[in-house]
């Protein structure tokens, strides 16, 4: 019998392909990842310290930027597209939320014409998204 001892060679992880497979994954998620309309308008929301988390399931919502140019979920309309769209939804559904994102530069004479045009046609649960 051999009493010798034998070397054993030290465990060890090897992390360079645990390296590439993260990156693969990082690159993958930035791919895939679905990215929010809201820079599509350049909007600058304006920041409220004493804002709540939006927990809206399925929101209308309705676009306004500096210039005045009103979207309904995402698309450009007129104010007076706006209202038909609203009373179709109002008709579909009067209880649904309106998520309002306004430019924090936007006049405040564009942002009660829209609310307005809302509220006229039955769609009186608005919000106003905030950062």
């Amino acid at each position: 019998m051999s009493l010798m001892l034998r070397k054993r060679r030290r465990a060890e992880i090897n992390i360079i392909p645990l390296m590439d497979v993260l990156t693969i994954l990082i690159f993958f998620f930035l791919v895939s990842m679905q990215f929010r309309d809201i820079a599509a308008l350049n909007l600058v929301l304006p920041r409220i310290e004493t804002a709540g988390r939006s927990e809206i399931a399925t929101p209308l919502v309705v676009g306004i930027n500096v210039e005045g140019t009103i979207t309904y979920n995402g698309q450009v309309v007129s104010p007076e597209q706006l209202e038909f769209a609203a009373a179709r939804q109002a008709e579909a559904d009067s209880s649904i939320t309106v998520l309002l994102q306004a430019d924090e530069a936007t006049p405040l004479k564009s942002v009660t014409l829209v609310m307005d045009i809302l509220r006229k046609n039955g769609l009186n649960r608005i919000r106003l998204q905030s950062r």
